[in-house]
């Protein structure tokens, strides 16, 4: 089975509604989950990857 992407606005909402912009300054700063760039330079994050970031957290927390 394929893992599934998910769109910024998809992880933001899985975040609670965290602003664009936080995630953004996230990625600048290597602190947000890891994301891929489409052709159309649209992000996609997959869904383990997210999965795993948020367990990360948790577990530093």
């Amino acid at each position: 089975m394929k893992d599934e992407l998910m769109t910024v606005p998809q992880v933001l909402a899985e975040l609670g509604g965290v602003s664009r912009r936080t995630f953004y300054r996230w990625r600048e700063l290597g602190l947000a989950p890891t994301a891929f760039k489409l052709p159309n330079g649209e992000l996609r994050v997959r869904r383990s990857d997210f999965q795993t970031w948020l367990r990360k957290l948790e577990e530093a927390a």
